[in-house]
Parts: structure tokens; sequence; C-alpha cells
């Protein structure tokens, strides 16, 4: 049985010290190709599984990456989730994804669980401000880096200019014809949603347009579900206030506000135009495909792991960034 075999046997199978076998299993690059071999070799014959858990117990801190995002059913993340994983497979570090679903109790939850898992780091998309179990982590000297959300100095992050996506969104539209805006997007007290929200009235105010030319949909969720209900709230509006275009604040609500204006037998962009945000895979494959606000969904990854990365392997020099990418507008039939 693989439990009775030892890194003692392994030594002695493959005719190497325990240092040697203890560098292949833990850093490999310092050994030999063809001594690396005869130790791998002899792992198999004999069935060897390593003690993960006290290897962690020595060392301190897993090889595990903790990636905390609010829906696992939303495509964004599974596509920021590909960029985290990709970097973090270089430096032999495994991924456990974590749905808050939304939920600061869930969040917590699992915020203790990758504690008491001793994880190599916390990459999290939080349900609101931080929190106390949030604080804990980054107490506990676990690296943690905020993901699509900004960050004071005290911690590294990586996100989007949202302010700008929603200009970008809203001034599409002005330059369309578009004078009666909805923007549809919540809870509000999400930092995205805010920012988006708050890129939009900037634009009608540099159009010279008033504050209620603007009608706000907050919505409980940021889910198709939502969208399909917010899409019902616009087609309900008195003939002389329905915005003739809406701005999502993402792309799962604009595909919910298309299949409701569908199924009323109104046509898009004819009678609502209707722009997204992520721009996420579907975005282009609806049955009238989205003009979308474009986030580097695997780039933010990608960067979240580098920074992380940096900070765990020298913390004492490390020093905190934020990394601010720049969204894109990509104008399909939507707003056509």
């Amino acid at each position: 049985m693989s439990e009775s075999v030892s890194v003692v046997d392994v030594a002695a199978r493959a005719g190497v010290s325990l240092g040697t076998v203890s560098n292949v299993l833990n850093r490999p690059d310092r050994v030999a190709p063809a001594t690396r071999d005869r130790v791998m070799q002899a792992i198999r014959e004999l069935g060897f599984v390593r003690n993960e858990a006290a290897r962690q117990l020595r060392a301190g801190r897993s090889r595990t990456i903790g990636l905390v995002v609010l829906d696992v059913g939303n495509p964004f993340f599974t596509d920021l989730a590909r960029g985290v994983e990709t970097t973090a497979g270089r430096s032999g570090l495994s991924v456990l994804l974590c749905n808050s679903n939304d939920d600061p109790k869930r969040e917590e939850h699992y915020l203790s669980v990758l504690q008491e898992q001793r994880a190599f780091g916390v990459l999290i998309t939080p349900v609101g401000k931080n929190t106390a179990a949030l604080e804990a982590v980054r107490r506990s000297g676990t690296p943690v880096v905020l993901v699509d959300r900004g960050s004071n100095r005290r911690q590294c992050s990586v996100s989007v200019n949202d302010r700008v996506g929603g200009e970008l969104a809203v001034t599409h539209l002005l330059q369309r014809g578009h004078e009666r805006i909805g923007f549809v997007g919540g809870p509000l007290a999400i930092n995205q949603v805010s920012e988006r929200l708050a890129g939009a009235r900037a634009a009608l105010a540099a159009a010279g347009l008033p504050e209620d030319a603007l009608t706000v949909i907050e919505t409980p969720r940021l889910d198709v579900g939502s969208g399909r209900q917010a899409g019902a709230h616009v087609a309900g509006l008195p003939v002389h206030t329905r915005p003739t275009a809406v701005f999502c604040a993402n792309d799962l609500l604009a595909l919910g506000v298309l299949q409701d204006t569908i199924q009323r037998h109104r046509s898009v962009p004819g009678d609502l135009a209707i722009v997204g945000y992520d721009d996420i895979e579907f975005a282009a494959a609806a049955a009238v495909p989205l003009t979308s606000v474009r986030q580097p969904r695997a780039q933010l990854g990608q960067a979240a792991m580098d920074l992380l990365l940096e900070e765990a392997t020298d913390p004492e020099n490390h020093q905190h960034r934020q990394v601010v990418f720049e969204p894109e507008l990509i104008v399909r039939e939507s707003t056509a």
C-alpha cells in the first residue's frame, strides 16, 4: 500500500540521498534530469504518495490559491479563473475556486476555510467593503489581492476603470441619437455597479442633458432573470418617458433585457437599443449580437496572480500596487 511507502524507501530504490528525493518533490529544477527521472521512476514503481498535509505543516503554507468570486455562473469569472490558473500552474500552484454567491456569510466561511488550510494566498472579488474576515486573513500573513476591485495602498488590486466603461457605453448611445437612456444594474452597493452608473451620469452631464434623462433600474442580482424583470419594467413605463436605450451593468443583465424585449415582439435596436458590459462569449452569440464594454478577463486573472506571487515570494521587499486596465467598447447589432 502507498501509505507504507516513505521517502526513505524511494531514496533506497533510486540510490540517492533523502535530500535529493526532497528536491525532486519540492525543487525539481535543482536536480539533474537523469537523477530526477530515476527518482520519479522509483516513486511510480513503489506507488509513493506524498503526505501533503504534513508537508504543509512543515512549510507553514500550502500550494493552494483560494479564488473567491461572486458568481461562478457568470462567464466573466470563468474566464478570469482561467487566467489565474494559467499563471498559478507555471509555479506549481493549484487553484481552489470558491463561489460566495454574493453572500457575505458564505464569503466569510470560505475565507475561514482557506485560513485553516493555510492557503498560499487569496484572490477575491469581495461582496462588499473590506470585512473583518478579510482583514483577519491579511493579518495572518496570507497575501490577499483584490480582483475586479480597486483598493487603497494597503493591499494589491487588479481592476478595470469602470467609470470610463460607463462613459463609453452611454456616450455611444448618445451618439446614436438616444436622449432617454436606462441604466440596469444592482445592487448599487456593489462598487463596480456604482462606478459604471457614475460613468453613465458623467457622459450625460458632458452632453448637457439633465439627470432625469437617465432612468435607473436597480436589480437584486447581476443575472439573466433580473435582466428579464428589468426589461419588463422598461416596457411598462409610459411611452413619453420610456428609455429608447439601456446600458446594463453586465452582459447577463443585457441578455435578460434582450430576451424580454424580443418576447414582447419589440425590435432591438429599433424599439430598444442595448449595451452590456464584460463582453462575455455569449454577447456576440446572442439572437441580436450585443454591443458590450469589453474587460480583459484573462489578463485580470493573470495580473492578480502575478501580484500575489510577488508578495508571497518576497514579502519584505514587496510594494503593494493597484493595476488598472482600460475597457474597450465593442459595437454590434444591438445598437447599430
